[in-house]
């Protein structure tokens, strides 16, 4: 009887699954395999956050898989030698896997397909699941790795968004002979001390989760999906990136979707179609600029002055990571994030530029700390994102365009029902006064029973001092190479 091994990764799902999909079609019997091995990706292993998601996912996959008539194979790593005893213990004579993009991942995934082929004589291959586009299929006229996003998107759109999936299979034959498998519990991938309620009530992990949020976003949030996407307040976005990043749902499968349901021409839909394309020019560039997760893709930024965490601006840092700089955007934004996991896509930017560009710390130290409390937390994405708010990465915000986080409230959050959500102890205050508490008459502060600095902190930085001194510390390598 012909045995392939299914090496399930960041693909936790079973519909639109190549790697699966071809095992079906050339073998008679099916090993799904899941590797724990978080120190093969170094410092970039799973945050918290994202380890509560796996152990969540991992269990829908599980149950999917046993009801198609399969089990769930879970072995800790290093990778090849548990491949390597799974060859032994099943006579398996292919093993088919999805790609990933990080560079460790890359290297590693390289080294045992090698492996596999020359030293097991055993067929590997491994197939496109989650992008749109492979980094390596998308150049410029002259050869080159895209650096700026509009281009790389005419590009792609261009090329046309593939919607072509296999559906899940019915029957998955490979139950009757599974090998033995570690449960998903001892992968202690939840936490010891439950800090997870939050997490618990705002998300549903594993692949019925993804098609629940899907067609909740394509029914009811699509339609005005391009202005609401901006205002935190609201349920306007569509809530996927979490479902992307651990593959239980992908990208081809949402373009059909909008194309089934005669969506796909709208103007919100467009818009939509071009946050997948981020995603895919995030890992354009983390396939080309390997380094860009540790160093700025602007070479000018090594000498950037930032200030030193670890001394003048270690209360700064300790603040903006709690919540707790007295600037309320800012603050409702990372208490969201730290409760369930997720922020807001524009306090995203709110939250960075104020962390890079008022409080001058490097954008490193910030995406330490969204890679360790986002649930939706992508290394390409991730990487991106913070250089992008930081001004040294590709398409980047230019270095003197500074997110005033008053402004931002007051346009994306008028009524300040974002920031009285994540800032209960300032809820009692009007409107015009919710973001800028600091600026209120001291009559409307003690009529809302506010005293600044006990109720809620003072700002820990002039918004606008640290503005002219993040634009003079930019001057000092503005003439670098």
């Amino acid at each position: 009887m012909s045995t392939a091994i299914v090496w399930f990764r960041r693909d936790l799902r079973l519909a639109d699954h190549p790697a699966l999909a071809a095992a079906l079609e050339r073998h008679e019997r099916i090993i799904p395999l899941y590797i724990h091995a978080p120190e093969e990706e170094g410092q970039w292993a799973l945050g918290g956050a994202q380890r509560w998601w796996l152990h969540h996912s991992l269990k829908a996959l599980a149950a999917s898989l046993e009801a198609g008539g399969a089990r769930l194979t879970i072995r800790r790593g290093p990778c090849e030698q548990a491949l390597g005893e799974l060859l032994d213990e099943t006579g398996a004579e292919a093993v088919y896997w999805n790609r990933l993009y990080e560079p460790r991942v890359i290297e590693r995934d390289r080294r045992i397909k090698a492996w596999l082929r020359e030293n097991r004589e055993v067929h590997a291959e491994s197939f496109n699941a989650a992008l749109l586009y492979e980094p390596w299929q998308v150049e410029t006229g002259q050869g080159q790795p895209y650096r700026v996003f509009t281009p790389f998107w005419k590009r792609i759109s261009g090329y046309g968004l593939s919607d072509s999936i296999e559906p899940a299979p019915v029957t998955i034959p490979g139950r009757q002979h599974a090998p033995a498998s570690e449960p998903i519990a001892a992968l202690d991938l939840k936490p010891k001390i439950p800090w997870d309620q939050g997490l618990e009530a705002a998300w549903q992990p594993g692949e019925p989760g993804a098609q629940a949020r899907l067609e909740r976003f394509c029914s009811d949030i699509l339609s005005d999906y391009r202005e609401d996407r901006e205002r935190p307040a609201l349920d306007g976005t569509s809530a996927l990136s979490p479902h992307l990043h651990f593959g239980e749902i992908g990208p081809r499968q949402i373009v059909r979707a909008l194309r089934q349901r005669g969506q796909a021409e709208t103007v919100s839909a467009g818009v939509f179609l071009s946050e997948l394309g981020w995603r895919d020019f995030a890992h354009h560039l983390l396939f080309h600029f390997p380094e860009t997760p540790e160093r700025p893709l602007n070479p000018r930024f090594e000498a950037f002055p930032w200030r030193d965490p670890r001394a003048e601006a270690a209360d700064d840092l300790a603040a903006w990571q709690a919540g707790r700089t007295g600037v309320p955007l800012v603050d409702a934004g990372m208490r969201q994030l730290w409760h369930c996991g997720w922020m807001h896509n524009r306090i995203r930017m709110v939250v960075a530029s104020f962390l890079t560009k008022n409080l001058r710390i490097n954008w490193l130290h910030g995406a330490h700390w969204f890679w360790n409390t986002l649930v939706d937390a992508d290394l390409a994405s991730n990487t991106l994102g913070w250089q992008w708010a930081g001004g040294c990465g590709a398409d980047a915000a230019p270095y003197f365009r500074i997110f005033n986080p008053v402004r931002q409230g007051e346009r994306f959050d008028p009524d300040g029902s974002y920031v009285r959500t994540w800032v209960p102890e300032i809820a009692t205050l009007a409107d015009r006064h919710i973001h800028a508490p600091w600026q209120a008459p001291a009559n409307v502060l003690e009529a809302a029973g506010i005293t600044p600095g006990l109720h809620y902190p003072r700002p820990i930085v002039d918004l606008k001092a640290s503005r002219q001194a993040a634009l003079a510390a930019f001057e000092t390598i503005k003439g670098k190479a």
